[in-house]
């Protein structure tokens, strides 16, 4: 298989250490949105890198998503983890468990209490369990490295290696994974290999393999393998002897040392045993130094993520949340390029998406900008799934797709790419072929989803054959009304790509599917005053509802945002909607009514920041010529709605998704993924330059405001590449494609600054 580019040497990220004289990995404060739902990983990483290295806790019944918590007790530090997931945990697969003693049932799921406050930066995880050892943690692509430090009088030094051991869900959703068997093989040389079979999480994803191999850097005074349940204990084996497992049974080993200091270093792959060894002895061999493997991970972080934008400003507040944020929406999707256990290919393989549905528009559009060669690699990948795995993925996770939570958005993400230029080695008529089965190919629903039993949640577009057959979907499908509006947005998509593949009657087709979503407007379902709302519908007609308190879940009409957020979602379609509201000013009191504290009939606003249905909804004013209304409502969004600390994060991290809206708020643009719109608000620092790569920057300054986005916001004056420019948005090709300036003036009131046309609404 071809190599991912991403394996290259980082030579250049030490040269741009030198040439800066600044470690911008010192600005990224790893434990930032770890609690209060954030989920964010706060362990080692490369940028995409199959490893995830961090620690395993366990704390009553809550769930452990990125397998972190701020309480509770180690069960272990795993290699496997996803960043900012919701749901259920997946992974904490590969693990390894500092002991002291004597340690006589190994099978007794084992935990160890922490002592102390966990550290970590970039590269570098530092824990201390209750019994003395400190953890150290560093990771390559494919591989970990840990360092215990035992007490000097410790009576017993120990790792125990533990094939079972994954991040359970409390949940009672049916979602907790579990294991389902391996093996385990330790070798006269001391190192071990082996594989473990699980199977669950929050993709509900049937069995599937992982395999792993491990070595010790110390001399072994002892080591031992075992096999077992929970029921019937260990049964211990000697040294060398290799342990397989039925369904039941758990193996593993013990190994026992007497130096204070002890590192190991451990490799997976989906592939086979032989090729995790091989990754530890290409990325990490024997005797490499810990310190060198935190210093490459920083380097590659520099090089490939940081270095990509570089602003003037000091204020390390602000550079915390911009090189924080950068960080943890490059963790997943996960390259696995060489690593399909499915099929071969000479395609780029990526995985481990978490979701199309929270990521498509802001994530996406952000990673095409930053990187490029990468993006084309994961474009290319999502063709390549549907050619072997039938469908394009909406989520991914252990090599199988699932959960779609409502359209079919890897259609939105090709549309966007395709729009924007996105060619290279892409096959754009077998992407386009993947598109239409999503538009016009029912998956079969299987397996059946207990939550949302009525059609597939696992790929493509489950209620299709409403949306085919009627032009809208009714309460006979789960989520009925946000599926409708998102697989309008969908088929505007494929209206996107077939237009430009010269597909004509295929063009007219799904520019007329994507006006569906009209199907679910009620005219005279009202709200606050307001009348004009997506709402059920069946063959009898319109289902009242409440749109304020309509929000619901896997079963319901309307999927983790109400009535209000998804009568709005159709920004393809964005001057019908505001004529079908009543008018601009009319939409100008529906949106400021979002926003007011107490509208909803409780503490807080309809606004919901937490989800990324709302994530358009503050830029919308530019569609109705009130450009200084979407800087001043995003600007409060993001600056009461996301800090440094722990709880730094309004919700999920959702695989950088929250992450990336924050980003895009500090760049003064706010991307329409599917169109080559974006929007123009009003940018945080003097100065802000971003590398988009082949040559190409994309620089941002800022006159007149405080350099931090706190004060005189608006917009005063805009030049584009030096010519004044009147529209609150701009194109692609003005300053992407080629690379360009943004010069704005900003001040303390807003300004009749500009003065052209409003953005594009194609479906209207």
């Amino acid at each position: 298989m071809r190599p991912s580019l991403w394996g290259f040497p980082f030579i250049l990220s030490q040269l741009h250490a030198l040439v800066e004289g600044v470690d911008l990995a010192s600005h990224v404060n790893l434990f930032q949105g770890t609690e209060n739902g954030g989920n964010n990983f706060p362990g080692v990483a490369r940028p995409f890198g199959m490893v995830k290295l961090g620690p395993d806790l366990l704390s009553g019944t809550t769930d452990a998503y990125s397998g972190y918590l701020p309480t509770g007790e180690f069960s272990g530090f795993s290699l496997m983890h996803e960043q900012g997931t919701g749901g259920a945990p997946k992974y904490g697969t590969v693990s390894q468990l500092p002991l002291v003693g004597n340690i006589t049932d190994p099978l007794s799921n084992i935990t160890v209490a922490r002592e102390g406050t966990d550290e970590a930066r970039v590269g570098y995880y530092k824990a201390q369990t209750g019994e003395g050892v400190v953890v150290e943690l560093s990771a390559s692509a494919h591989a970990g490295i840990f360092r215990y430090t035992f007490p000097e009088d410790a009576v017993g030094k120990n790792v125990l290696v533990d094939v079972s051991h994954v991040l359970p869900s409390f949940r009672g959703q049916g979602l907790s994974q579990g294991y389902q068997g391996g093996n385990f093989t330790i070798f006269a040389d001391g190192h071990y290999e082996g594989q473990g079979i699980y199977d669950n999480g929050w993709n509900r994803s049937p069995n599937w393999a992982i395999y792993f191999c491990g070595y010790f850097d110390n001399e072994i005074v002892s080591n031992r393998s075992y096999a077992g349940t929970d029921q019937d204990g260990s049964v211990e084996q000697d040294s060398g002897s290799a342990i397989a497992s039925t369904v039941s049974t758990r193996v593993g080993g013990l190994y026992g040392f007497d130096d204070t200091i002890v590192t190991s270093r451990v490799g997976i792959s989906w592939i086979s045993s032989s090729k995790a060894c091989q990754h530890v002895q290409d990325e990490i061999p024997g005797e490499t130094e810990f310190q060198s493997v935190v210093s490459d991970a920083v380097s590659e972080w520099d090089d490939k993520v940081f270095s990509k934008v570089t602003t003037t400003s000091t204020n390390e507040t602000s550079l915390t949340l911009l090189y924080s944020a950068l960080y943890f929406m490059h963790l997943i999707p996960t390259n696995q390029t060489g690593e399909n256990p499915n099929w071969e290919s000479n395609e780029p393989y990526y995985q481990d998406i978490f979701t199309f549905w929270d990521t498509f528009r802001c994530s996406t559009a952000l990673m095409h900008i930053l990187q490029p060669v990468a993006y084309e690699e994961q474009i290319r990948s999502l063709i390549d799934i549907w050619r072997f795995d039938g469908y394009l993925p909406d989520a991914r996770s252990s090599n199988y797709n699932g959960r779609s939570q409502g359209g079919s958005n890897a259609d939105n993400v090709l549309a966007d790419a395709y729009v924007k230029g996105v060619r290279g080695a892409v096959d754009w008529n077998d992407g386009y072929r993947a598109m239409v089965k999503d538009a016009e190919v029912t998956p079969p629903n299987c397996p059946v989803d207990p939550m949302a039993p009525d059609s597939s949640t696992k790929e493509g577009r489950g209620a299709l054959p409403d949306w085919l057959d009627l032009g809208y979907i009714t309460p006979r499908f789960s989520r009925a009304v946000s599926r409708g509006v998102e697989y309008a947005c969908n088929d505007f998509g494929l209206y996107q790509v077939a237009s430009g593949l010269g597909i004509k009657d295929d063009a007219d087709k799904y520019l007329n599917r994507s006006r569906n979503w009209r199907n679910h407007w009620n005219p005279k379902q009202t709200s606050l005053g307001f009348s004009g709302f997506v709402v059920p519908r069946d063959a009898n007609g319109f289902i009242e509802t409440d749109p304020l308190h309509n929000s619901g879940y896997w079963g319901d009409p309307y999927y983790e945002a109400n009535s209000w957020a998804y009568s709005l979602t159709s920004v393809h379609d964005m001057k019908h909607i505001i004529e079908s509201a009543g008018g601009e000013q009319t939409m100008i009191e529906r949106l400021d009514t979002m926003f007011t504290e107490g509208a909803s009939g409780s503490s807080g606003t309809i606004f919901d920041p937490t989800n990324e249905p709302m994530f358009n909804i503050p830029y919308l004013y530019n569609y109705i010529d009130r450009q200084d209304l979407s800087v001043s409502q995003s600007r409060k969004i993001a600056k009461t709605y996301y800090h440094t600390g722990v709880t730094g994060l309004p919700g999920n991290s959702d695989a950088g998704a929250m992450q990336t809206w924050l980003l895009w708020n500090m760049i003064g643009l706010y991307p329409i993924t599917g169109q080559t719109t974006f929007l123009i608000h009003s940018p945080w620092f003097e100065s802000l330059t971003i590398d988009m790569g082949r040559g190409k920057t994309l620089r941002v300054t800022a006159t007149g405001g405080d350099g931090n986005g706190d004060e005189n916001i608006y917009v005063q004056r805009l030049t584009v590449n030096g010519m004044d420019w009147k529209k609150n948005w701009l194109e692609w090709d003005d300053i992407f494609s080629r690379g360009g300036t943004l010069e704005f003036e900003l001040g303390s009131e807003p300004s009749g600054w500009f003065t052209g046309p409003v953005p594009p609404s194609p479906a209207s």
